[in-house]
């Protein structure tokens, strides 16, 4: 991996939290679903590195709990789908991805609990946080139909940009 690539991934990390951040007084309204989308179909498995950028800063911000471990799970899984599916991929198969993403994002985050306090307190988590799993997946879905073709756009321009670069660079 070259320099460029490894700012350009730390500066997607940073806006993947800085969005997070920016939208968390909203309950399970969030961009970075829609980031994380988008930056696989443009880069491919190599969105891991600023996913997990963006999974420690917001361990550095708000703890190492439960939660966090869940995080080390949950956003890859969006990527590895989107890897699965990228070559069937559409707009409307993107905004279904994001849709069922922000619908299942309990059920993953509840697995820990199975561990925990088995399978019944893994149900109740589960179960308590379906309203909210229910904004997730409204948001992500606006999100995806909204922000989708211009974030791929710029994305694509801006792996562009820096191949030109690259290229310039080995002259």
């Amino acid at each position: 991996m070259n320099v460029y690539r490894m700012v350009l991934f730390a500066f997607l990390g940073a806006l993947y939290y800085a969005v997070q951040v920016a939208l968390a007084p909203l309950p399970n309204i969030e961009l970075v679903s829609t980031l994380i989308l988008v930056t696989t179909l443009t880069f491919g498995a190599q969105t891991l590195f600023p996913t997990y950028v963006f999974i420690i800063l917001e361990g550095l911000t708000y703890g190492f709990g439960v939660w966090w471990c869940v995080y080390l799970y949950v956003w890859p899984v969006l990527c590895v789908v989107v890897l699965l599916l990228q070559k069937h991929g559409s707009w409307w198969l993107w905004c279904a991805v994001l849709a069922l993403f922000g619908l299942s994002f309990g059920f993953l985050c509840s697995i820990p609990y199975l561990f925990i306090g088995g399978p019944g307190m893994m149900f109740a988590w589960w179960i308590n946080g379906l309203p909210f799993d229910l904004m997730h997946c409204a948001g992500n879905l606006a999100a995806g139909i909204v922000l989708y073709k211009p974030l791929l756009f710029c994305l694509q321009k801006l792996k562009e940009i820096f191949r030109r670069k690259l290229e310039k660079q080995a002259l």
